[in-house]
């Protein structure tokens, strides 16, 4: 390879990839059993896995030439950008040559569209390929798929990928419509569904035949961008739950929009989307996947948005106080993981612990319970964080000065690290 041309399209695709946060290596069970490369388990991105191990991946495109014009997108035809373009072999090499050097496990390749669909996908597929069968690396390597390829190129890339996604893109339809006319809903929903049907499949056959091959086995995921187009967050995280529910989706991400244009169908170029609503609409989405929340229950007609000041589980808690305080020596798991400061793992030490005695302030916070905040809304065998009789607008007060007074006390430390 010639190292400066190398040089200059990682720099270019590199940054051209940091607009796609669907980056995750969790869920995969890849096994280095064939004397090959790589444990699944500029251009290098953290994420981290199911288990908590933080992992690093060559996150690039395989090119930002693109034959569409989203208005949203850097790589978007019209712009006036450098445009570069990796070769398979060159997407190859420098993922070995980094694993060999200990930079990355594994590699997440998105892409800009050369021709059409198939095109591209054939060129993403033929990568996954070669460094399985060529290279015995057996690294996390997550695909983003193409909408409109083949099923026959995505029944390929699964044989060979981790993870495949599909961006959505927009959470609705009009969304979509408005900011990128020349794309089609359907060309995106219909990989969604191949893929689900093939992963049940394989699930299946897997349980009949040990020799079935690996499917994509950490499953599918896509990405919504917000903020681009004025959907509340109400529609955001319905249209998340429906892919959940409808196409098995392992991670649905959410993407703030950045400003990189001044299309006047766009929000201003002094509008970014603050990334505090990012981080409440995963609260929000984490709430719905583990913690048996509804939608509706988080956001609804009369509450669109999530409290940029609070968690969505305190904004819940909050707005119900009539279900509280619960005695969490007597509460059922359902209830328990509803007590704002308590987690899943919390929650699963409570119910265990006691049935061996019943359990005082002391005992939870000693099982990682935050008291400052599950104090308002539990009651238990001690009265040292007794409960006092406040509305939920009180409530809040007090947190909100309690995280303020914390900030002040640790902001000088904080910034000694800078």
């Amino acid at each position: 390879m010639n190292e400066e041309r190398i040089r200059e399209k990682l720099s270019i695709l590199a940054d051209a990839a940091k607009y796609d946060v669907s980056c995750a290596s969790s869920g995969s069970k890849r096994k280095n059993d064939n004397g090959g490369l790589g444990n699944a388990s500029n251009g290098i991105c953290h994420t981290y896995t199911q288990d908590g191990r933080c992992v690093s991946l060559l996150k690039i495109l395989l090119t930002n030439h693109c034959v569409f014009d989203c208005a949203y997108c850097v790589s978007r035809k019209s712009n006036d950008i450098k445009r570069a373009a990796f070769t398979v072999q060159e997407v190859v090499e420098l993922t070995i040559n980094f694993y060999r050097r200990n930079y990355i496990e594994g590699l997440f390749l998105s892409s800009g569209i050369f021709k059409d669909a198939d095109y591209t996908m054939e060129r993403l597929v033929r990568i996954a390929k070669k460094l399985r069968t060529e290279h015995k690396f057996n690294g996390y390597i997550h695909l983003k798929t193409i909408p409109g390829a083949s099923d026959d190129l995505m029944y390929e890339a699964g044989l060979y990928a981790d993870r495949l996604s599909v961006n959505l893109e927009m959470p609705t339809k009009a969304g979509l419509k408005l900011l990128a006319p020349d794309k089609n809903r359907n060309d995106m929903l219909k990989p969604m569904g191949f893929l689900k049907n093939e992963l049940i499949q394989f699930k299946e056959e897997k349980k009949l035949f040990k020799s079935t091959p690996m499917f994509a086995p950490a499953g599918q995921s896509t990405q919504m961008v917000i903020g681009a187009t004025p959907e509340n967050d109400r529609q955001v995280l319905v249209t998340a739950n429906h892919f959940y529910k409808t196409y098995n989706m392992k991670r649905v991400y959410y993407s703030g929009y950045v400003p990189i244009s001044n299309d006047k169908r766009l929000p201003g170029l002094n509008t970014e989307v603050p990334m505090v609503r990012e981080n409440r609409l995963y609260q929000a989405d984490w709430l719905m996947r583990f913690y048996g929340f509804k939608v509706n229950e988080i956001v609804n007609d009369d509450v669109p948005h999530l409290d940029l000041d609070i968690d969505p589980k305190l904004g819940w808690a909050i707005r119900n106080m009539e279900t509280f305080p619960i005695d969490i020596n007597k509460a059922d798991l359902r209830l328990i993981l509803r007590v704002p400061g308590i987690g899943l793992t919390s929650a699963a030490k409570i119910v265990a612990a006691r049935k061996f005695g019943k359990l005082n302030w002391e005992h939870l916070k000693r099982m990682g319970v935050a008291v400052n905040r599950a104090r308002y809304f539990v009651i238990c065998s001690s009265s040292g964080f007794e409960r006092r009789d406040l509305t939920g607008t009180r409530i809040k007060q007090f947190i909100l000065a309690e995280s303020s007074s914390k900030y002040l006390k640790n902001k000088p430390n904080q910034l000694s690290l800078f």
